[in-house]
């Protein structure tokens, strides 16, 4: 099947013309790292109870994709989708609020980090069960199907473990077999918990899976937020006028699978390697080198982001808890 491939990533020329976007792509990428610290630091403090899943890393393709996305358009996070939800348009305060369990959090403090959801941003929830999401977001899909919804789709985060996952491959033959506006984003950071891609799959180039159903697949480097963002771009543009896709965006989490991962499976100067390559740092350096922005421009954004994720906590710290007489509010089964 076809294959579109953005490796260097440029979204194309005009897009470094728009100022005002890449301050939004750099302002996102780096809220999108200090509230996953700030998440580190409250959890080791004790203020968030249970365990978290972090993306530190990864913040491109969460932040780049959803960039590409409108604000109607439905998404399914995965449990690693605190990037995503920013890059929609979650609110701060109230992510902050639920990681806390705190009665003003985006979901009452009942989802807590794995289960964020907004539906006026079209954010359907992240869910905790690997593949889970796929076949929610054909759901999705097919209600923009059976509506005539215009310009609409439904994207769907998973992992390179959550490929494997018989959910995935059934809605992705689901989606194909009906012409569904679904784009499935697999974030490659090779590896699934602690399993390396490469013990796990004998064929590594993941974009082929596409081909099994028919879909497009498109391919970028996960970690250059415009490359990201441009081939997303693409995607979006392609189901809305074709059907499903497949994305896939090569990236590598620094962090940990959870909290209590204590990355026993892999060396210190494989995740310093990539740490020197992460988003941020690249992003930046790429905006200096072709003098697009200054330094100083940079570090006040910065500064920006961290006053933000500041409040949040802030915020969050203050919030009331939920009341014990309310705990079954919104349960439904």
């Amino acid at each position: 099947m076809e294959r579109a491939v953005n490796s260097r990533g440029c979204a194309g020329e005009s897009i470094l013309k728009d100022k005002a976007l890449l301050r939004k792509m750099l302002e996102g990428i780096m809220i999108a790292r200090k509230f996953e610290e700030k998440v580190v630091e409250l959890f080791s403090k004790g203020f968030i109870h249970g365990t978290t899943h972090l993306g530190i890393g990864e913040e491109a393709t969460g932040i780049g994709t959803t960039m590409a996305l409108s604000r109607g358009d439905y998404m399914l996070c995965t449990h690693r989708g605190h990037a995503p939800a920013i890059g929609k348009g979650c609110d701060i305060n109230g992510m902050m609020a639920e990681m806390l369990g705190r009665e003003s959090g985006v979901c009452r403090g009942r989802g807590g980090s794995m289960h964020i959801a907004d539906f006026s941003r079209g954010i359907l929830g992240a869910n905790g069960i690997v593949g889970a999401n796929a076949p929610l977001a054909c759901g999705a899909a097919m209600t923009i199907s059976l509506k005539g919804i215009p310009d609409r789709i439904s994207a769907v985060f998973f992992g390179d473990g959550a490929s494997n996952q018989g959910a995935v491959h059934e809605a992705m033959n689901f989606a194909a077999s009906r012409g569904l506006p679904v784009m499935f984003c697999l974030v490659n950071n090779a590896y699934g918990m602690s399993t390396s891609i490469k013990k796990a799959v004998k064929e590594t180039d993941l974009t082929k899976r596409a081909a099994a159903y028919g879909m497009k697949s498109f391919e970028c480097d996960g970690n250059d937020v415009l490359a990201v963002y441009g081939t997303a771009r693409e995607a979006r543009r392609h189901v809305l006028e074709n059907g499903p896709c497949l994305l896939v965006e090569h990236t590598y989490r620094t962090s940990g699978h959870s909290k209590s991962d204590g990355n026993l499976y892999r060396t210190k100067e494989e995740i310093a390697g990539w740490e020197a390559a992460n988003p941020i740092a690249r992003f930046s350096s790429f905006l200096l080198e072709r003098r697009l922005f200054t330094r100083d421009e940079i570090d006040a954004i910065d500064r920006s982001a961290a006053a933000v994720i500041e409040a949040a906590a802030e915020y969050a710290l203050a919030a009331p808890c939920p009341r014990a007489e309310e705990a079954m509010d919104g349960v439904f089964a």
